[in-house]
């Protein structure tokens, strides 16, 4: 089943009857709106929250499981929605977890979502088409294409950005074990060396590799949006004396400066891991993310076969 049939089935089995839930496309007017009634801007939770009211969800509508959980269908739904909203140019997200209304957002009319949101969806096609024209043969589209693959990504660092200070540690924790590090010392939560409470996560850990293995300092960061040079300096004048490599991970992404700091030559190296780079590895790994593989049928057709054929 293709990625959008999935998010717009209207029914779930909740074992006692079927319950009904709206698509994600009749999800876009009311979180527009509950977004301009919370004052303009609002993190996932209070905005989810508001969403729901306004659609007077039942108590058992918002207990189904999105698959085997732990997050809930609708909180799922709501999730495409804002991405869409955003890529409409109604919603904008500065921080991670924190959602903006925009100017184009205010003024626009319910009239309007849809039309929008149509040509939103036929220019992302059209961007498909061109990308696929300039990898090879002119083809075009015989059935509508599925999703962008790449907007699962949102939803995975909204759930990042909602865990508690001891849930993101968890976190982190899982992602370092998963990716080979042996050995791994984080300061206890409350103690003078933690820094969970700042949303950051730091400690030293064993990488093994093959038959070498390495002291790392690491570091995970929820934001910022952008990390610059400056937050690499800070981080290698932490690293000293506590490890042989350094690792630095953030929710966020890295200016252009901060990963020309992290290579600097005469300066320890330093490994950047960004959001999408660290939803590839929840993704790897299994953590949070499942991954179910579909074959899926792509017709399209070649105008130049048929140009040939009539020797045009």
């Amino acid at each position: 089943m293709q990625r959008r049939n999935a998010i717009e089935n209207t029914v779930r089995n909740t074992g006692d009857g079927d319950v009904t839930l709206p698509p994600y496309t009749d999800l876009l007017w009311p979180t527009v709106q509950a977004v301009i009634e919370l004052g303009g801007s609002g993190v996932i939770e209070e905005i989810d929250s508001a969403v729901i009211d306004r659609t007077g969800l039942s108590e058992e509508a918002r207990a189904v499981l999105h698959g085997d959980g732990p997050g809930t269908e609708i909180e799922y739904r709501l999730a495409w929605a804002r991405t869409y909203l955003k890529g409409m140019g109604l919603l904008s997200n500065t921080r991670r977890g924190v959602w903006s209304v925009t100017d184009r957002g205010r003024a626009v009319r319910e009239h309007e979502i849809k039309p929008m949101q149509v040509a939103y969806t036929a220019e992302k096609r059209r961007k498909r088409m061109v990308r696929n024209s300039s990898q090879g043969a002119q083809v075009v589209p015989l059935a509508a294409a599925p999703e962008d693959p790449e907007l699962w990504r949102e939803p995975v660092l909204g759930a990042v950005a909602d865990l508690t200070p001891d849930g993101f540690e968890r976190l982190a924790t899982a992602v370092l074990r998963a990716a080979g590090f042996t050995t791994l010392t984080i300061p206890a939560p409350g103690s003078p060396e933690s820094t969970a409470a700042s949303g950051c996560v730091e400690g030293t850990g064993v990488l093994r590799v093959s038959l070498l293995s390495f002291s790392v300092f690491f570091r995970f960061l929820r934001g910022p949006e952008k990390a610059g040079a400056d937050v690499v300096r800070e981080f290698r004048a932490a690293m000293v004396g506590r490890g042989e490599k350094g690792l630095l991970v953030t929710t966020g992404s890295f200016t252009d400066d901060a990963r020309s700091e992290a290579h600097r030559h005469g300066a320890p190296p330093i490994d950047l891991v960004d959001g999408d780079a660290l939803c590839d590895l929840l993704k790897e790994h299994g953590l949070g993310v499942r991954t179910t593989v579909r074959t899926v049928e792509d017709v399209a057709l070649v105008p130049a076969f048929f140009a040939e054929l009539s020797g045009r």
